[in-house]
């Protein structure tokens, strides 16, 4: 799962994303796992002062599955805004709260998921952008990099814990004595798909509610969305 929260920053601000710095667990790799976050969990980016407004406070949704049959509490938040502020537009506002909250319930999983296999989110990235990169499962620093959207700095203290772990291994770059190769052990391979494995068996139960056509819909309509930010 790779981490797109700080991409819709960027581009929401109209300016490219930075790299991180740091290397605080991501938001949202879990699932956004599959490199993925499927995934997801406490975000990257700093914590905003408290006095400043938070879109959160205007959409607060729950965790946990909705009520078969009547209002659920998205319903009940369009009434409460509806009441009190009868001359805002809430026409979409149910259908982004409603997103807002399955985000979060599969934020929830996700990180479950990689409990499960004894991952955080920072480490699943690098995983996860090991194993789709090819057979070899190869990449050089400035690739893992640039994929993750993250500093040197960063990646090192990920690949440390990770090369501890028995999960990747360093070896000097042929073509540039300077650099190093990072690859895959059949350790980490192992773990990675595992872990991809699960969580898309655990996704793919949950969307079986959807007809493959609803599902395909689903996909432009989220799509078209992503694409309407600056």
């Amino acid at each position: 799962m790779i981490n797109y929260t700080h991409v819709m920053n960027g581009r929401t601000h109209g300016a490219a994303p930075a790299p991180h710095t740091d290397d605080v667990p991501d938001s949202g790799d879990a699932l956004t796992i599959g490199g993925a976050a499927v995934g997801a969990v406490a975000g990257d980016d700093m914590a905003t002062p408290d006095d400043e407004p938070q879109l959160t406070d205007f959409c607060l949704v729950p965790t946990g599955t909705a009520s078969e049959d009547g209002p659920d509490p998205v319903d009940e938040l369009i009434e409460g805004w509806r009441r009190e502020r009868p001359d805002i537009d809430l026409g979409a506002l149910s259908c982004f709260a409603r997103m807002k909250w399955l985000t979060k319930n599969l934020a929830t999983t996700g990180e479950q998921v990689l409990r499960r296999h004894g991952l955080n989110p920072g480490e699943f990235d690098v995983l996860a952008a090991l194993r789709r990169s090819g057979p070899l499962c190869t990449l050089i620093p400035s690739q893992l990099s640039a994929l993750l959207m993250m500093s040197r700095a960063g990646i090192t203290n990920r690949l440390d814990r990770l090369e501890a772990s028995g999960l990747v291994e360093r070896t000097l770059d042929p073509a540039d004595r300077r650099s190093f190769r990072i690859r895959l052990t059949d350790k980490g391979r192992a773990v990675i798909d595992a872990a991809i494995t699960e969580h898309a068996q655990i996704i793919n139960r949950f969307s079986a509610v959807l007809t493959a056509e609803q599902r395909a819909s689903l996909d432009d309509m989220l799509r078209t969305l992503l694409r309407a930010f600056p």
